[in-house]
């Protein structure tokens, strides 16, 4: 038979390769990949026989290697068994009562307006620090409940435009509107000494205070360490969260 002569063919490459040929190098790409990529151990339809030759449990065929067994789980009759046997698992299956999500009772409470408050300006004669102390009043305060406070980035919040030079330190106890302070945005040193807080359950007054860290050129000359600290009472008005 004259295969240089057919249309696509080359001088001395054998002529196109017919269905069955494709077909056949199509099996055996499909069964090197499966032998590299699939573990015939954990495979539940696998079984060697006394025979030495291998069975499909789903389909009833035997084979004489582990590669054509490979070959035939790629295959249509395996691949269809396969999904009938998944639907007819699936619909005998008792269906399994959904886990019911534990429930968290959500406290509720009416606000009754701001708390009283004080803030203290002070600077550290020694190092130099600037601090702001904080007094809280909540003599209405809810059983159980401790007050919190946390700082937010300017970023946060949505009451006023971000602006990086500042962010906000926010009180909250119910049932008290939250309250928040604008601070410079500076960074906080929470240093042993440096950072505390504290809640007086008997007068019902959470205090707070902090230094901000100190920036290398702003630390005090030797002469100036034995200056007293400036102290400022201010009352400003806090803003809403």
């Amino acid at each position: 038979m004259d295969f240089q002569n057919r249309v696509g063919s080359k001088t001395g490459g054998g002529g196109v390769a017919g269905w069955s040929e494709s077909n056949r190098d199509k099996k055996e790409r499909l069964r090197k990949l499966a032998m590299e990529t699939i573990d015939l151990t954990k495979d539940p339809y696998f079984m060697k026989n006394h025979l030495g030759t291998y069975e499909c449990k789903l389909c009833l065929t035997l084979h004489t290697t582990e590669g054509s067994y490979l070959s035939h789980t790629q295959g249509k009759k395996h691949q269809s068994n396969l999904a009938r046997r998944m639907a007819k698992e699936a619909k005998e299956a008792p269906v399994q009562p959904a886990l019911e999500k534990p429930r968290v009772d959500v406290k509720k409470f009416v606000k009754i307006g701001r708390p009283g408050y004080r803030v203290t300006k002070q600077r550290d004669p020694d190092t130099g620090q600037h601090s702001l102390f904080f007094q809280i009043d909540y003599p209405e305060i809810a059983d159980g409940i401790t007050p919190r406070h946390r700082f937010m980035s300017a970023y946060e919040q949505r009451v006023e435009p971000p602006d990086r030079q500042w962010q906000y330190l926010l009180f909250a106890a119910e049932p008290y509107e939250t309250i928040s302070f604008k601070i410079p945005s500076r960074e906080v040193d929470k240093t042993e000494g440096r950072f505390w807080t504290e809640w007086n359950d008997h007068t019902k007054q959470f205090f707070v205070q902090f230094h901000f860290k100190l920036d290398p050129r702003q630390q005090l000359p030797p002469s100036s360490a034995q200056q007293p600290p400036t102290q400022q009472m201010t009352q400003q008005e806090p803003t809403d969260s």
